[in-house]
C-alpha cells in the first residue's frame, strides 16, 4: 500500500518531533553519566544535541513509520558511579524524563493555538496551521518515546529502571532475560503488544496535555 500526498505531509511535519525527542532522549542518558562521573559518553562525543550523534536510523526509520522507535544507546561505565544502583537508576530515568518535560513545553503552544484554528481561514492560517501540527506531533511523539522505553523489556530503560529499583540483576533469570531481550522486543513489536500498551497510555496523556 503506499502513501499519498497527505501521508507523506504527515511525515514530514513529524521530522521535527522524532528528531527532537530522540536526540534529547540519548543526549539526557549522556549528560546525566557525565555529571554522575563518567567520562564514557564525553569521549565518544555524545555529549552534543546534534541529532548526528544519536540517531539510529533504523530507530528513527519504525518512529516514522509504524510510530515508536529509538536512538543510538549511550554506552556508559558504572564504575565511576559514587553508588552504582542509585546512579544507573539516574541515567536509566533521565531519558524518559526528558521526554516528558519536552512533551509538557510542546503542549504549551498547542493548548494556546487551539483557539486559533477553530475560527482562522486563508493562506496564513494553514501555514500557522502546520506549524501548530509540527509542535502537536512533537507532543505526541515525545509520549510515544517515552512509554515505549518504559516498557520493563531489556534492553529499554524501563527494565533497567526496574532491575536498580527491586535489584533484579541478584536473580539468576536476570542475565539470560537480558540477553534474549531484543528478542523478546521485537515479538512484542510484530505481536502489536506494545501497540496495545502505548496507544491508550498515549491518549490518557494527550488528553490531560492538549485536550482538557
Amino acid at each position: 500500500m503506499g502513501f499519498g500526498l497527505q501521508d507523506i505531509l504527515t511525515k514530514v511535519l513529524m521530522l521535527p518531533g522524532i528528531v527532537i525527542a530522540l536526540s534529547f532522549h540519548e543526549f539526557a542518558h549522556a549528560w546525566m553519566s557525565d555529571k554522575l562521573g563518567d567520562p564514557t559518553p564525553r569521549r565518544q562525543g555524545r555529549l552534543t544535541l546534534n541529532p548526528l550523534a544519536h540517531i539510529d536510523w533504523i530507530g528513527f526509520a519504525t518512529l516514522l513509520i509504524i510510530g515508536f522507535g529509538w536512538g543510538q544507546p549511550v554506552q556508559i561505565d558504572a564504575s565511576y558511579y559514587k553508588n552504582k544502583r542509585r546512579d544507573e537508576f539516574l541515567v536509566g530515568i533521565a531519558g524518559v524524563t526528558m521526554n516528558l518535560i519536552l512533551a509538557v513545553i510542546f503542549s504549551i503552544p498547542v493548548r494556546l493555538m487551539r483557539n486559533y484554528f477553530m475560527s482562522g481561514s486563508g493562506s496564513s492560517a494553514m501555514m500557522l496551521q502546520n506549524v501548530f501540527l509540527i509542535l502537536l506531533y512533537a507532543v505526541m511523539i515525545n509520549l510515544v518515546l517515552m512509554i515505549f522505553n518504559l516498557i520493563p523489556c531489556p534492553p529499554l530503560d524501563g527494565f533497567g529502571i526496574l532491575t536498580q529499583i527491586f535489584k533484579l540483576d541478584k536473580y539468576d533469570w536476570w542475565y539470560p532475560l537480558y540477553q534474549k531481550g531484543t528478542i523478546i522486543l521485537l515479538i512484542l513489536i510484530v505481536t502489536r503488544m506494545t501497540g496495545r500498551i502505548i496507544t491508550p497510555m498515549v491518549t490518557i496523556l494527550m488528553n490531560i496535555l492538549v485536550y482538557r
